[in-house]
């Protein structure tokens, strides 16, 4: 029963849009049939006489228009092609077992099957309608696809019409078992079912025209008089869109509404514990972009098994997290993955599908964008991207004229050394002596994270005001790893799960959490810099960055491949989904600072780099991972106290006054 009742719901929307369809063709011939009229009443003399031979011939020339108007504006939305999801296409030949299993569940819901199935880099599944000329496969190669739908009655162009395809997550793949798979699929593929009707699919297809033509008339690249027409058949179809919009969402939750209570009747048990998984896979795929894959890309390297690796972070997460405990049990179940004939190619190509999306990456290989292994990720990657930082951090420098070391075992003042870039971010009692006159004199005295460092009065105390501020700072610090430790700031909004904790180089008591961190946040747009020396530092690294940027060569060229979709989508609309908002100044400094640390630890500490599943690059300290460092830089920049850190560097066994190897 509510099978029937989401189904007439749709339909009868669907008839909604139609009806708006068929009076938008009315209108369009309407001077059109008052003209034809006029001519037949002169013709036989029934309409003569008077004025009505002017009305008659002004009459004919709007309906000329009028139709030469609406023959131009079906044309174009007859040609423009929708948008499609860019994805990688999964043959029948490479995943039989797949197709087998998708086409035994539409059997079961009594459905048609999918035409076919793709995959895309994202947690998410839907069914995704193909049949644009532009995008519909030829009559030789659909055939088979086609000849099991069931429930149309009709053909177009002399085939019958291919059913929509079927797009699944490829985190789905690698991170549930089967019988997940299965139960998530379902309520998908019980989609088919209503959109096979002859007129939800004219609705939606016309809904799809209106919208790409939308698209077409907004385009840029045009010449005068093409923008002037152009505008007025936007116009039009903006005004059907919005006449078509208010049916066209009903009927997508009716068709909703009918494939999920269809689906009621299969694996429903199954689909509620897989539902966990759903939002598990989200959160560990969402952590792997940002945390792990984010900085490969920005090194020119893209991971090649990113499906593989959300595998690994999210059995880490399950074995940090008492919430996750039970689902490693799940690891001895059959994979869906095992479903392809080549899981490992179909990894490297949705993986090199998430670098162009999220991050803008070439289309092919090169010097300079090449796939890296989870082996190679340390020495690729993290060794690769804090040597770099460091030697930009040593340039900005060099172009800042710092040629100060209070070392007498350095040599070099230009050395590129740890205690050249603590001794010019310290705070010594010169500066602040040199800024107390300033401050009285009505000029805004510098705040760190803990607020003014000097007495109001103008009394010159910085090592006591240092010594506050860096308290203020270490309470807020642990106040915050209080509240990460019992869910406050975790990272269980996007899927369900955090992690609880801080991991990692930078990432020791949760101070470089992306999701939750509230108080850096906050921080980071006060933009709180420990003084004007320290400001001038982070704007040098930032211009540094931008004409880096600048110079680098245009993403998202290259040859043609066939594993993505790419004829389906704009390559100058790469990347489609930034992970991350630009970086501020206080951020990079940070980052060039910790980068620089690093790089003293390997070199003079024996440190190596590291991989951490949920929080990406990591430094190792005789095997361990090293803690509490983010706070201790933190208190440098901001506070111009470098006390912390070096206790810590002395602890660690890293000399600050020794050279490091720079790429």
């Amino acid at each position: 029963m509510g099978v029937e009742v989401g189904a007439q719901a749709a339909r009868s929307r669907a008839l909604a849009v139609l009806r708006i369809r068929s009076r938008a063709l009315g209108v369009a011939l309407l001077p059109a049939a008052v003209a034809v009229v006029l001519i037949a009443g002169g013709t036989t003399g029934h309409i003569s006489g008077g004025h009505w031979g002017v009305t008659r011939w002004i009459v004919t020339g709007v309906a000329v228009v009028v139709l030469l108007c609406a023959a131009g504006i079906a044309l174009v939305v007859a040609r423009a092609r929708p948008a499609v999801s860019p994805t990688v296409q999964i043959a029948e030949g490479s995943a039989p077992d797949l197709y087998r299993m998708v086409r035994d569940l539409a059997d079961r819901l009594d459905v048609p099957a999918p035409s076919a199935i793709a995959l895309t880099p994202d947690c998410d599944s839907w069914l995704e309608d193909r049949t644009h000329r532009a995008q519909s496969p030829p009559a030789a190669e659909s055939g088979d696809d086609t000849e099991g739908i069931r429930g149309l009655a009709g053909t177009r162009h002399g085939r019958p019409p291919v059913a929509p395809v079927l797009v699944i997550g490829s985190p789905f793949l690698w991170w549930m078992r089967v019988g997940e798979l299965r139960a998530v699929l379902a309520p998908v593929i019980a989609g088919t079912g209503p959109s096979a009707h002859p007129d939800i699919a004219a609705a939606r297809r016309f809904v799809r025209g209106l919208d790409a033509a939308v698209a077409v008339t907004a385009e840029p690249s045009r010449g005068p008089l093409a923008r002037t027409v152009l505008a007025g058949v936007g116009w039009v179809t903006r005004l059907l869109l919005r006449s078509c919009r208010g049916h066209a969402a009903e009927m997508e939750r009716g068709v909703a509404a009918a494939a999920a209570e269809r689906a009621q009747a299969v694996d429903y048990g199954v689909r509620i514990v897989a539902q966990e998984q759903v939002g598990l896979a989200y959160a560990g795929w969402d952590r792997l972009l940002t945390r792990v894959a984010l900085p490969a890309w920005r090194m020119g390297r893209w991971p090649s098994r990113l499906d593989a690796g959300v595998v690994a972070a999210l059995t880490e997460l399950s074995r940090r997290d008492r919430l996750a405990e039970g689902f490693t049990s799940r690891l001895g179940e059959r994979p869906a993955c095992d479903l392809l004939e080549e899981p490992g190619v179909v990894d490297e190509a949705a993986s090199l599908l998430a670098a162009r999306l999220f991050h803008g990456g070439p289309a092919e290989c090169g010097p300079d964008w090449a796939p890296v292994g989870w082996q190679e990720y340390p020495d690729e990657v993290v060794d690769r991207t804090w040597r770099t930082d460091a030697a930009r951090l040593h340039r900005v420098l060099d172009a800042q004229g710092v040629h100060v070391t209070t070392s007498p075992t350095t040599r070099d003042a230009d050395a590129p050394t740890l205690s050249r870039v603590l001794d010019h971010l310290t705070v010594t009692a010169a500066d602040a002596n040199a800024a107390s006159p300033a401050a009285g004199g009505g000029r805004p005295e510098r705040t760190g994270a803990a607020g003014p460092t000097s007495d109001p009065a103008g009394s010159p105390e910085p090592a006591a005001a240092r010594t506050d501020a860096r308290a203020h700072h270490e309470d807020e610090h642990e106040q915050h790893h209080h509240d990460s430790e019992y869910g406050a700031d975790g990272d269980s909004g996007r899927g369900g799960h955090g992690d609880g904790h801080g991991h990692g180089e930078g990432d020791g008591d949760g101070h470089r959490d992306g999701h939750g961190d509230r108080d850096r946040d906050r921080d980071r747009d006060e933009g709180t810099l420990g003084t004007e020396r320290t400001a001038t530092l982070a704007a040098g690294l930032s211009a540094e960055l931008a004409r880096e940027e600048a110079a680098a060569p245009a993403r998202g060229g290259g040859t043609e491949q066939t594993g993505p979709d790419r004829t389906l989508w704009d390559d100058g609309m790469l990347p489609l989904f930034p992970l991350q908002p630009p970086r501020s100044g206080r951020e990079i400094l940070a980052d060039h600072v910790t980068a620089m640390i690093c790089c003293a630890a390997m070199d003079t500490a024996g440190a190596t780099p590291g991989l951490d599943w949920l929080d990406g690059p990591t430094l190792l300290i005789n095997g361990e991972r090293a803690a509490d460092l983010t706070p201790r830089v933190l208190t440098l920049i901001e506070d111009g106290d470098p006390t912390p850190l070096r206790s810590w560097l002395h602890h660690s066994g890293i000399r600050p006054e020794k050279p490091v190897r720079l790429v």
